[in-house]
């Protein structure tokens, strides 16, 4: 679960004077559990949500309860589905998995569902470039002199490439564009459905795969789905869609509206208890060792 921007604080800074900003990503990060149900994802938020002053973002504790919110249906809801924001490429499974997933909340949950997608060009080089903006840039370029071939190559030549000012501001006034473009769509929609990731599960050591669907593509490539959602701040889910045919997990992305974290569980849970995965485990892990 990824709540809304500044709903749990971030604690930025770093102990090492010699890298104030070290934790970056102020403007983009948002802070959520990992857990195996939705019900334990609502119990964490309870716990860590919450104003902080160490971050000028945080927000007031939210004016719902995490755990009551895990309660109710969705019957009724506008959802909208899309399987490549129109520009990406999806592997067939994860297509056809998340496909099923959506056809649930129409047919079993009573949502009017419908395929849709906000419009924009693939923000992909915004979203490093506001990255950049975020990082202190002269303490990790000190830090890549200091590690030399230990730190990543990709790293180092995000690091050195010569950022100019006129770049930043043109990603700030590009995030807005988005934004606003967001906003316009998600007052037609409760939610908006995505895959998670535009692939399977692939092999460790890599940084993504080279072919997508059959067509060549950049190693970033698997990856279209959830930073945009970073750049609007809104609150967003993964829960488990279904498996491929190799038993491999396909994720569905669960997008509210902004400050809209409540349905977003709400929708999780009914999914959850429409499509149970909590007694899934993969095949070399034993349940009784948890």
């Amino acid at each position: 679960m990824k709540p809304s921007m500044g709903r749990v604080p971030l604690y930025p800074g770093c102990r090492d004077e010699r890298y104030p900003g070290a934790s970056s990503w102020e403007s983009l990060e948002h802070i959520g559990p990992i857990t195996r149900t939705v019900a334990d994802a609502a119990l964490v938020l309870s716990v860590i949500a919450g104003p902080d002053d160490r971050d000028r973002h945080s927000r007031p504790r939210a004016d719902f309860d995490w755990l009551e919110a895990t309660g109710g249906g969705v019957e009724g809801l506008r959802v909208a589905f899309t399987l490549d924001w129109g520009y990406a490429v999806v592997d067939p499974e994860v297509r056809r998995i998340v496909e099923q997933a959506v056809m649930v909340f129409e047919g079993d949950l009573g949502c009017r569902v419908q395929e849709d997608s906000p419009g924009w060009v693939d923000p992909w080089e915004t979203f490093w470039t506001l990255v950049a903006m975020d990082s202190d840039l002269a303490g990790m370029r000190r830090m890549a002199d200091e590690l030399g071939s230990r730190m990543s190559p990709h790293l180092v030549e995000f690091l050195r490439k010569p950022w100019s000012a006129e770049d930043f501001t043109n990603a700030v006034t590009r995030r807005k564009e988005i934004c606003n473009q967001m906003w316009k769509f998600m007052r037609r929609y409760d939610l908006l459905l995505t895959p998670t990731v535009a692939v399977p599960p692939f092999p460790l050591n890599v940084q993504g795969p080279e072919r997508i669907d059959g067509q060549m593509v950049e190693n970033s490539a698997w990856i279209p789905f959830t930073f945009p959602i970073n750049m609007t701040g809104q609150p967003a889910a993964s829960v488990p869609a279904g498996w491929t045919d190799n038993n491999l997990p396909v994720g569905l992305q669960i997008i509210g509206r902004h400050l809209a974290d409540e349905t977003v569980l709400r929708a999780s849970a009914a999914f959850e208890a429409a499509a149970p995965w909590r007694n899934r485990w993969p095949p070399i892990v034993s349940p009784t060792a948890s």
